[in-house]
């Protein structure tokens, strides 16, 4: 046999071939069985201000993401609906990106559209596709309509947190808590400061739920005391170990948002704010805590506006996904906000100035409502 594969090459080399070809096949389902472990790549951590003193984020309000290109927009011009679909979305925070360079990008909720989204975790690959893929950092919660595709409110934070350069968490260690995708994200000074080991803005992002029934009648949900009373033990801490500067994400607006029409705001109000019948004291609870400067919401599309409540400021982040509800010839937006540190003698000191603004998807990528949301003063801690 040896002489004769000797003589014959070919012989040989099939010979090899089939031998390699029949181990694949039986190794094959013992491979599908237990396929190679993945680790997940992450982002440099902790985060930190730049160099500069800068920080900046960008918040992504209702994507609304179903199943990509198969999924056609809503409420666009005519002309643009027959070619329009999620890869609108996605080339939308495509340009973003490459126009703002955010440091984080917050997803604040219904970034997958449940009813359209025939798998759950195939849309939030896609959904995230741009964020993954220029390796930057991204924290995300829930909306109202995220859990009603394939995946339960758990399954999909759960999801959502072993992703490619993902922040977002579960929830905190140690609390029997409401909802899932309640957690802090801490942001320290930049190289070369005495806050490098330190976090000098803190980032409260909380679930706010979805549906619920009161007294036999419909409402959206609204956050619970169990998160308030976890919020408040974070801030109390953070505040003990250094005092600093907090933003607050979360997705549907309080009660309080509806008296802004009355009091004054800043973008557009185009839109009665759908929120709970139920007033848990989320504001009670901020104030009381005195580090949260500014809250950025979402829930309601066709809103874009920032108010001043009791001295902290709600900003609404706009419709920004082409599949959500929207309204012909208003570009879908996303909303900027840049965080600057102060100057302690020749070193970087702690947040100085809180701005924010919003983008257009239109041909320019128009930046509107510049405007300042906080400032220290010579009084604050």
């Amino acid at each position: 046999m040896a002489s004769s594969l000797q003589a014959r090459p070919w012989l040989f080399l099939f010979s090899l071939l089939s031998t390699l070809l029949f181990v694949n096949i039986l190794l094959k389902p013992l491979l599908e069985l237990n396929p190679p472990a993945r680790v997940k790549k992450l982002p440099q951590l902790p985060l930190r201000f730049r160099h500069d003193g800068s920080f900046k984020i960008l918040q992504v309000a209702d994507m609304h993401y179903g199943n990509g290109a198969v999924t056609r927009c809503r409420d666009v011009p005519p002309a643009e609906a027959p070619y329009c679909s999620d890869l609108n979305t996605t080339q939308f925070l495509n340009r973003l990106i490459a126009a703002e360079n955010p440091d984080l990008i917050v997803f604040t909720g219904d970034n997958i559209f449940g009813a359209s989204a025939t798998d759950a975790a195939e849309s939030l690959i896609k959904a995230f596709k741009p964020v993954r893929e220029h390796k930057i950092p991204w924290a995300a919660i829930l909306g109202n309509h995220d859990q009603e595709s394939t995946m339960t409110r758990l399954e999909l934070m759960d999801f959502m947190s072993s992703m490619d350069y993902s922040l977002s968490q579960v929830n905190p260690q140690g609390y029997v808590i409401n909802g899932y995708g309640n957690y802090h994200v801490n942001i320290n000074g930049p190289f070369g400061s005495g806050f490098v080991n330190r976090s000098v803005l803190n980032l409260y992002l909380m679930d706010s739920g979805d549906r619920e029934v009161v007294n036999g009648k419909k409402t959206y949900s609204w956050i619970k005391e169990s998160q308030l009373h976890w919020l408040r033990n974070t801030s109390h801490m953070l505040q003990e170990i250094s005092p600093a500067a907090a933003l607050a994400f979360f997705h549907i607006p309080i009660s309080e948002v509806h008296d802004l029409w009355y009091k004054g705001y800043i973008g557009t109000y185009q839109e009665a704010v759908a929120c709970s019948t139920v007033n848990s004291g989320v504001l009670a609870s901020l104030l009381q805590m005195g580090d949260v400067k500014s809250v950025f919401i979402g829930h309601d599309h066709l809103n874009d506006f920032c108010g001043n409540i009791s001295g902290i400021w709600f900003c609404y982040g706009g419709g920004f996904g082409y599949h959500a509800y929207g309204k012909a010839f208003w570009p879908r937006r996303g909303r900027v906000i840049s965080v600057q540190l102060g100057k302690a003698g020749k070193e970087w000191g702690q947040v100085e100035l809180i701005r924010t603004w919003k983008r257009l998807d239109d041909q320019n990528l128009s930046k509107i409502d510049d405007q300042v949301l906080w400032r220290r003063s010579s009084g604050d801690v």
